[in-house]
């Protein structure tokens, strides 16, 4: 007998909105997806890309769906459920020379929403996105067929599964090549960068170097010190540098509550930054790091985004095209600072070649990301403002950061949206497969 939907609300990582929906949560994928709408792991997308489009809608949640179904340790090929995490593929495997070969900045997510959101790291301007590794995934499709796809057997259902969201059909199953690596340790450096221009100078540096990179800016900053920063870089360790046991777990800490709204305001986050900035005495630093203050640095604080109180957030990522002078990415900070953006959190990351997923995220330029507040009035407007200087500048959003962008920016955005959608219909003419997103963004009916 199939599992039995319950009722309960739902929400992104950005605490809204928050919506009533109906869940299943079993073992059995191909059982309990047969009435189903939209699959869901663990809920860090951070909009409403894995919510309901209806209340009567019934979401998957996949996270008992965690079995490491096959593992070739000489080609380091996987093949696991849809809702195995990545913190537990993580412990079985990297203390054994393997890991992911693209992670995302937190393991709390599941190799389904992994391929649905085809994630990207801090080595995209090396390895690209995770879904150039899937070699094959296990789908249950609309009209309730079981199909295996890869670029050999359906390529344009795979390539459209890979960042689409989880419109194309219910991700059962997860084949991909791990990576090999030489020690379970990092070898990182970082170093204090004084504005901008040093900052994507020194990312474009540092990529012939070092397989990994990110920038933290201090959003705040103005004139000449804006886009100041700290550039991270990392590579894994070979085994005669790094420590002879491996990485023991880190102590992680809780956010009981949510903080009041006020201490959201200005001068707090300018504090902030301005200490988080300093506290980088030394200009460089450099040594062996423990890869879950690498990779995972907020996971070690359980619940962090009650940090941003009862209203919630919500994050904002866009790739920017290279410019010699940078503009795109300067115009993009000094319209944030001005339309009075403030965030403790904003990353840079240098991109390189777009991906194969029709709806993957990244493409050569710049990616900056931030978390900010939600403000009932005035959230809406300023991320219609950001959108239309994404435009202009021939840019695009990440949709699994999304909550507030409109239809008919993201269709300005997005020229392989009709590609996309071609292939939606084809799999799912009746419109089964549906998210609050796709209803917001894609048209879908409710």
């Amino acid at each position: 007998m199939p599992p039995q939907p319950y009722a309960t609300k739902l929400a992104g990582w950005g605490r809204f909105p928050v919506v009533d929906g109906l869940a299943v949560k079993s073992e059995d994928l191909p059982a309990a997806t047969a009435p189903a709408a939209l699959s869901r792991g663990l809920g860090r997308s951070y909009g409403d890309s894995s919510l309901p489009a209806d209340k009567n809608d019934v979401i998957v949640d996949t996270t008992l769906a965690d079995r490491i179904l096959a593992f070739d340790p000489d080609c380091a090929v996987l093949r696991a459920e849809a809702g195995l995490s990545l913190s537990a593929l993580n412990r079985a495997l990297l203390r054994k020379g393997y890991f992911t070969p693209v992670s995302p900045g937190t393991q709390f997510v599941t190799l389904g929403g992994m391929v649905a959101s085809d994630v990207h790291g801090k080595n995209h301007h090396v390895d690209g996105c995770f879904g150039r590794y899937v070699r094959r995934l296990k789908l249950r499709v609309a009209d309730g067929r079981i199909v295996e796809c890869s670029d050999e057997h359906e390529q344009e259902l795979f390539r459209a599964t890979i960042g689409g969201m989880g419109l194309t059909g219910h991700i059962l199953e997860v084949e991909f090549t791990m990576r090999k690596i030489p020690s379970p340790w990092i070898f990182g450096e970082s170093e204090r960068i004084a504005n901008l221009d040093a900052m994507v100078a020194a990312l474009k540096e540092a990529a012939a170097e070092w397989p990994m990179t990110v920038g933290w800016l201090d959003c705040l900053a103005r004139g000449e010190n804006l886009g100041r920063g700290i550039l991270m870089k990392g590579r894994w360790a070979e085994a005669d540098e790094a420590p002879r046991k491996p990485p023991p777990a880190k102590r992680r800490f809780r956010v009981p509550v949510p903080f009041p709204n006020l201490a959201l305001c200005r001068p707090n986050m300018k504090a902030f930054n301005l200490l988080y900035y300093w506290k980088h005495v030394r200009r460089v630093r450099r040594g062996i790091e423990h890869p879950a203050s690498f990779f995972y640095p907020l996971d070690m604080l359980d619940d962090w985004n009650l940090i941003y109180g009862s209203r919630g957030f919500t994050q904002y990522q866009c790739v920017l095209p290279h410019a010699a002078d940078n503009g795109p990415a300067r115009r993009f900070l000094e319209l944030f600072i001005s339309g009075g953006g403030m965030a403790f959190l904003c990353v840079i990351k240098d991109c390189g070649a777009e991906g194969d997923g029709m709806l993957s995220f990244p493409r050569p330029g710049i990616s900056i990301a931030m978390d900010f507040p939600i403000h009932p009035r005035k959230t809406q407007p300023f991320v219609d403002r950001l959108n239309e200087l994404v435009i202009a500048e021939g840019g695009r959003i990440y949709l699994t950061k999304d909550t507030f962008t409109r239809a008919e920016h993201f269709r300005a955005m997005e020229p392989r949206l009709e590609t996309f959608n071609a292939v939606r219909r084809k799999w799912d003419p009746q419109g089964r497969l549906r998210s609050a997103q796709s209803v917001r963004l894609l048209g879908d009916s409710v």
